[in-house]
């Protein structure tokens, strides 16, 4: 199937663009207004436009993936939507619960969408799901997530210039806590099977100068009354142990390392807790998480069996979205 990507920044270009070749997607075009990433695109035999109104125009993309700033999101989701062309969506799915909405609209009614909750989609984290929902840890009791990684004010992905959008508060729509929690969220309700219901955030703004946060501590519960904990960070050195989720049960407890994140592998463990004693639970270590998820959405534009859905999506944001402006004036 032939994708079309609006905003080449490093994610799409060096995640998300080889990940649909590797799940047997083709990516054939781009649009970007940075003459930059245009360019970029075209050395890499793929054609390049100012506006997704312009690319889909062409005719040349099956699908749409849409990765730039959050602020951004609406008007490239609404020209795919318009033009019949299912849409990946970048999470969050907006900077702001007004703009989420309102990219809600747009795709009421129309071809299938998806936010890019990469991470329900990591094999280690599909192999969690089932282990839960075979009872092998018994009732679930709480899920634990630290996530966290460096972002300065000055941070780029290669060492090259680079627009650290991602500490604006406009574009972004806030800080470390908007960009990474609500992976964690999505990815606690893809492994107990139910939405969260209560939520609370405390923010951090604690090493790096700039007017967002780098830092949160979410609680939250679902209606059985399984709690949530996530530490999210931009303040956390890239060499220290940052990337740990854990579902504790009743009968045992599901650890996963080094999952979290862009690339494949990782470690998954099941400890006893009767015995003690931890066995290594299988998954694929070789694909990627941006892979399977790709894999999922043309599987799902194909008319197969899926579970990305927007009505479920936007719930979360509304949660999420009343935690985190509380949050906010309180930082």
């Amino acid at each position: 199937m032939r994708w079309g990507i609006a905003g080449y920044g490093w994610v799409a270009r060096d995640h998300m663009a080889p990940a649909i070749r590797a799940a047997g997607g083709r990516v054939t075009a781009v649009a970007d207004p940075s003459p930059a990433a245009r360019a970029l695109a075209e050395a890499a035999g793929l054609a390049a436009f100012e506006t997704a109104d312009a690319m889909l125009a062409a005719g040349d993309v099956d699908i749409v993936y849409v990765a730039t700033p959050n602020d951004a999101h609406v008007e490239p989701v609404r020209a795919a939507a318009g033009a019949g062309v299912p849409v990946l969506c970048e999470k969050p799915i907006a900077a702001t619960l007004t703009q989420a909405e309102a990219l809600a609209d747009a795709v009421a009614g129309g071809p299938l969408y998806g936010t890019a909750f990469d991470q329900r989609h990591h094999p280690a984290h599909r192999a969690m799901a089932d282990a839960i929902a075979g009872g092998e840890i018994g009732r679930p009791v709480a899920v634990r997530i630290v996530y966290a990684c460096w972002v300065a004010p000055d941070w780029t992905p290669d060492g090259g210039p680079h627009d650290n959008w991602r500490a604006d508060p406009v574009r972004a729509g806030g800080g470390a806590v908007i960009d990474l929690a609500l992976h964690g969220l999505d990815l606690a309700e893809r492994l107990l099977g139910k939405p969260l219901v209560d939520l609370s955030i405390i923010l951090q703004r604690r090493i790096h100068a700039y007017p967002v946060d780098d830092g949160g501590m979410l609680t939250g519960r679902t209606a059985a009354g399984v709690l949530f904990q996530s530490h999210v960070a931009y303040n956390t050195a890239e060499v220290l142990p940052r990337r740990r989720l854990e579902v504790l049960g009743e009968h045992g407890l599901l650890v996963a390392t080094d999952t979290m994140g862009q690339t494949a592998g990782g470690a998954l463990t099941r400890r006893c807790a009767k015995s003690g004693v931890e066995t290594a639970v299988a998954f694929d270590a070789g694909t990627s998480p941006f892979s399977a998820q790709a894999a999922a959405f043309m599987a799902a534009v194909r008319g197969g069996p899926h579970d990305f859905s927007m009505p479920r999506d936007l719930a979360l944001m509304r949660l999420f979205d009343a935690a985190y402006q509380d949050a906010r004036r309180c930082l």
